[in-house]
């Protein structure tokens, strides 16, 4: 018979989800605080909400990081997922340990070297510093992220589908938009998500490769907190954080049913393949 979990679990969980949790609860609650003293409670209030309004440096930068990470967060899903196809796909051949390598080092690289790399890069193609230089650098760090989620959803893939519509009379390039994207669509929107949530926060390497016109938030905020917290940086928070959750929201609500996908994946193969 089997034991429900422990006390001892239950507590490491709570413990767990409070330590990560709770700073951020905090921090929701003091972007309503009508206190100009951010350590200092003084009643609901949405005064800081108003005054970010009228903070155009804060809300440049957010709308800058907002522009980078959605486009950073689409090159990376492209080219993560043409990345993964050629790991998964190809058969062994003589640099795939190379290629694979070379593909997953930004994980455990630490960002300022490659920040570092990236600058250096940047300055000796004569490359203006700016919002594209970030956007690249941005795709670079993120792009291995979406080829590691893409590459696990292909490793348990049924090649028999393609394999069918190909039977059938489908050329490589429709099978591959009609049946093998549709079914590993889950993993590219995931590792979408997951590259601008990533691109969001990045500070480091969006230091080193920045220019005139390029602040993006987390640079902003970094600038601010070292003169005192303003009360606007609370608000500017929570709506970052309402911006991300309701992205999670939407990426769990179209992944809520896989079956669906994988019907889809199926019908289209043999309506492409009956069209040929």
């Amino acid at each position: 018979m089997r034991r429900g979990p422990s006390w001892f679990n239950w507590l490491s969980v709570a413990l767990g989800l409070a330590f990560l949790y709770l700073p951020i609860a905090v921090l929701v609650i003091y972007s309503f605080n009508a206190s100009r003293l951010v350590t200092v409670w003084g009643g609901w209030s949405l005064r800081w909400y108003a005054e970010l309004w009228r903070d155009e440096a804060l809300l440049s930068a957010a709308f800058v990081s907002l522009r980078i990470a959605a486009l950073s967060a689409t090159f990376a899903a492209i080219v993560g997922t043409i990345g993964a196809l050629a790991l998964a796909r190809r058969t062994p051949w003589l640099g795939r340990p190379v290629f694979s390598t070379l593909v997953y080092a930004p994980i455990v690289m630490p960002e300022v070297i490659t920040a570092l790399a990236l600058l250096l890069l940047f300055v000796a193609m004569n490359l203006e510093r700016g919002f594209w230089t970030v956007t690249i650098a941005h795709t670079t760090l993120t792009m291995c992220f979406v080829a590691i989620v893409v590459r696990s959803r292909l490793a348990s893939f049924d090649r028999s589908l393609e394999e069918a519509a190909m039977d059938l009379g489908a050329p490589p390039r429709a099978t591959f938009f009609r049946v093998t994207l549709p079914l590993i669509a889950p993993a590219v929107l995931s590792g979408w998500v997951l590259a601008f949530t990533l691109s969001l926060d990045d500070l480091v390497i969006a230091s080193f490769t920045t220019g005139p016109g390029a602040t993006t938030l987390p640079i902003r905020i970094y600038s601010d907190v070292r003169l005192g917290v303003k009360p606007q940086i609370n608000a500017v928070s929570t709506l970052m954080i309402a911006v991300v959750t309701l992205g999670l929201l939407a990426a769990a609500w179209l992944l809520r049913d896989r079956s669906i996908v994988r019907r889809s994946g199926s019908r289209f193969a043999v309506e492409n393949a009956t069209k040929q």
